[in-house]
């Protein structure tokens, strides 16, 4: 099995594929030249595993597509894709996880210009980590900003050295998601999460012309709350309204919808919100009801 060597009743912490087959993660190497390493160039997406699938699995490739194509990068052929998905899926088995596609633009020169050695594909299955499905989650104000004009704004690329750099200044302040402003001063998103505030009386969230990715999960509670016959506001907000409002939630793949419990800002104070507020207990009742168990996993 690819050189993989487990007992048949031990399953693995961890599911690789890499460039055609199955690889054992302790042997899985890009090259050293890889431009997703090198410079950082490529795109990925993330879905949650149910019961072996990967949710909303259409809307994700969509959206690595979009990705690809505004990094001028060549998405992969969607057979040979969706076959690596199913074969990491079926290995993973039924536990819950959360599966990785990346696609990066290969080996190339030791600089921005890119090779023609052809494009890296790369999907991993894991667990998913203790935080994303906390019952609410602390997060943090940070110093810097998304530039909602740059080349990057709304892709998912593995560009995500600024991420990094926030999420570490989260950690050290207890906090597990930190929380951007773009360059006017308008609440953007999380690290790997958008953000629904309640305002006036109701949920609202940033548009995409913010510089926020166009989260699925976003996409699809907005979609629900819709047919539900509550919509949320997307429109502009300050990022002031994070040190004013009572209530927000986090949503992403491995999330869904998550309230936020307490706010640290850049000063290091602490507010604490109303993670039971009404509005975010219809959220997560709308979502749990369009896409709870026995729903369709590809919305």
């Amino acid at each position: 099995m690819n050189g993989i060597n487990r007992s048949s009743d031990a399953q693995p912490d961890t599911i690789v594929w890499l460039d055609g087959a199955r690889r054992d993660p302790a042997d899985a190497h890009l090259h050293w030249s890889d431009h997703g390493i090198t410079v950082g160039d490529g795109v990925f997406e993330t879905l949650k595993l149910v019961d072996g699938v990967p949710f909303a699995l259409r809307r994700h490739l969509d959206r690595l597509e979009r990705s690809a194509s505004g990094l001028g990068l060549s998405a992969p052929d969607d057979r040979v894709l969706r076959s690596a998905v199913d074969e990491v899926c079926d290995a993973w088995g039924t536990r819950p996880g959360r599966l990785r596609i990346t696609v990066t633009g290969g080996p190339g020169p030791m600089g921005s210009e890119r090779g023609d050695a052809g494009p890296t594909l790369l999907i991993a299955a894991a667990e998913v980590a203790t935080a994303l499905a906390a019952p609410s989650a602390t997060v943090a104000l940070v110093p810097w900003t998304r530039n909602e004009r740059g080349a990057l704004a709304g892709l998912k690329t593995t560009s995500y050295g600024e991420n990094v750099v926030a999420l570490a200044r989260a950690r050290e302040l207890g906090a597990a998601e930190a929380l951007v402003a773009n360059t006017v001063g308008h609440l953007c998103e999380g690290t790997g999460s958008n953000v629904f505030v309640v305002v006036d009386g109701r949920l609202a969230t940033p548009p995409l012309s913010s510089g926020c990715l166009a989260g699925i999960t976003r996409e699809l509670l907005l979609e629900a709350l819709a047919a539900a016959g509550v919509p949320a506001i997307v429109d502009d907000l300050s990022f002031d309204v994070m040190r004013s409002c009572d209530a927000a939630a986090l949503t992403s793949s491995t999330r869904d919808v998550q309230p936020i419990g307490e706010v640290v800002d850049v000063d290091g104070t602490r507010r604490v919100l109303d993670a039971d507020h009404p509005l975010l207990r219809d959220a997560q009742r709308v979502w749990a009801e369009a896409f709870g168990p026995g729903r369709p996993l590809d919305p």
